[in-house]
């Protein structure tokens, strides 16, 4: 959102500390284009204002990738991409994940390496949103990490 003018995007995150921080940057910033939301991934993904409505979804490395398509591809449109930061050597993760993400409606298009100086060892993880996610997902807040796909 700095470097796209013209781009508005939605940051979310659960924890009111770290969302007062993001408003009181993109107040300082002028990103007028920028919306601040304090909530779950699991909740606001099932409000019709944000449910398959965006073309870019980004997701910090905060959980499994199974975990993670689950509360990133509701919010994605058909045809739309998630990427994810994991770490490189997650092959087996992959694996595992890939069964989730066709069942959220997703395939994983590329695994990307990070060459970046203190980035070592991390990729981006692409998957492009080809169908609707199902309407039960996601579950119910905590259950995705409980009990991932």
């Amino acid at each position: 959102l700095i470097a796209f003018t013209g781009m508005r995007g939605t940051l979310l995150d659960s924890t009111a500390k770290k969302t007062a921080f993001l408003r009181h940057i993109v107040d300082a910033l002028g990103l007028d284009a920028a919306e601040v939301i304090t909530d779950r991934a699991e909740t606001l993904a099932r409000s019709p204002e944000h449910r398959e409505r965006y073309d870019l979804v980004f997701g910090r490395g905060v959980a499994g990738m199974s975990v993670l398509a689950e509360l990133t591809l509701p919010f994605a449109r058909v045809g739309g991409l998630v990427v994810a930061q994991k770490l490189v050597d997650a092959d087996e993760e992959m694996e595992t994940a890939e069964n989730a993400i066709g069942l959220l409606g997703g395939r994983l298009k590329e695994v990307i390496p990070v060459a970046q100086k203190g980035l070592e060892n991390r990729a981006l993880v692409v998957v492009e949103k080809i169908s609707r996610t199902p309407d039960r997902y996601p579950r119910r807040a905590g259950i995705p990490s409980k009990r991932p796909l």
